[in-house]
């Protein structure tokens, strides 16, 4: 029983010696930061203009832009849209802001036998096209997911019309 304790005692010794040498390194931090995020304005903007691209297209859809967490900003779904393509527009964009790349480039990285398949089970996420990051300035603010057209390579089509429709706006 006293062998028990001694190891127990000593156990946690590495974690109390952890936590002062972390408390050491972010002394040295500045104690706030900031961090730049799509208005709701510029995220309607966006989902509009992917929106009116697949329309085009000839294609009904959903769109979902994310802030830079993945939490949704703005969701419209077309008329004739499936019932499933705004959850999926919503995991599409959640994914790449997650992942912090588009989900065409997670399909082929993480399908089976690549040493990034165990994504594909991370609850949430999804592989198919058509998630897309907002980048502006060198950082993600946001992301746009798309779902409905016949294809991921056709959803990543219209949600790159979105992010050209906000460009100029973004821009800092």
């Amino acid at each position: 029983m006293i062998v028990k304790k001694q190891v127990m005692k000593l156990s946690r010794i590495p974690v109390i010696v952890l936590a002062m040498l972390s408390l050491q390194i972010q002394a040295d931090e500045p104690a706030l930061f900031s961090t730049q995020n799509l208005t709701p304005k510029t995220a309607l903007k966006a989902a509009l203009a992917a929106l009116d691209k697949c329309r085009d297209e000839g294609y009904q859809v959903a769109v979902v832009v994310t802030d830079r967490n993945g939490l949704p900003q703005v969701m419209i779904r077309d008329r004739y849209a499936g019932a499933h393509t705004p959850e999926t527009a919503s995991r599409k964009a959640w994914t790449a802001t997650s992942f912090r790349t588009s989900t065409s480039e997670l399909v082929s990285v993480t399908s089976a036998g690549q040493p990034q398949s165990g994504i594909r089970h991370v609850e949430g996420a999804i592989m198919i096209g058509g998630g897309l990051l907002i980048d502006a300035g060198g950082s993600t603010v946001g992301a746009i997911g798309v779902s409905g057209a016949p294809g991921g390579e056709l959803d990543d089509l219209c949600a790159r019309a979105g992010i050209d429709a906000i460009e100029e706006d973004i821009l800092f």
